[in-house]
């Protein structure tokens, strides 16, 4: 360190400190100014961009919000026509049960009713038939009867007999 003393120079030194102080005024003009606007540009972009994430991750959580209540309303609507749809189901079902058994009950009455008239027609038919027969066998005894004249007095005379007068 005595070497140091020994060996110092003022002239030396101050074209050092006048070196040093033109050195920091150049780089304070051309230097220090470009770097600190570089520095602060820097940092309004990082705030800027802070800011950015900010109002995305607020945008964000609205739109998963928004995306929860249309989820929920799209549930709900699907609940409501599945509603729907199975009371429009039961509906057709009771309603075709309805048709079937009215069309059933349709079908038993005119089967009832076709039974109905075709046992009188029956009937008729066989009244139509007895009576022809009777007619018949009426005619047949009658010939038998009246091919004798001494019958034929002997009925006129039962018949009369049979008759009562008012």
């Amino acid at each position: 360190m005595e070497k140091l003393i020994n060996d110092f120079s003022f002239g030396l030194f101050f074209w050092q400190i006048l070196l040093f102080v033109g050195l920091v005024l150049l780089l304070r003009k051309f230097a220090w100014k470009p770097i600190m606007e570089a520095i602060n540009n820097r940092e309004e972009g990082i705030k800027d961009a802070l800011e950015s994430a900010e109002a995305a991750r607020k945008e964000m959580q609205n739109l998963q919000a928004d995306n929860e209540r249309i989820l929920n309303e799209a549930r709900a609507e699907r609940d409501s026509m599945l509603k729907e749809a199975r009371q429009l189901k039961e509906n057709m079902i009771s309603d075709a049960k309805a048709e079937a058994q009215a069309e059933a009950d349709k079908i038993v009455a005119q089967a009832q009713a076709t039974i109905a008239s075709e046992k009188k027609a029956a009937i008729a038919d066989l009244k139509n038939q007895v009576a022809g027969l009777s007619v018949e066998i009426a005619e047949k005894v009658v010939r038998q009867e009246l091919s004798d004249k001494k019958k034929q007095l002997e009925l006129v005379d039962s018949m009369l007999g049979d008759v009562t007068l008012n």
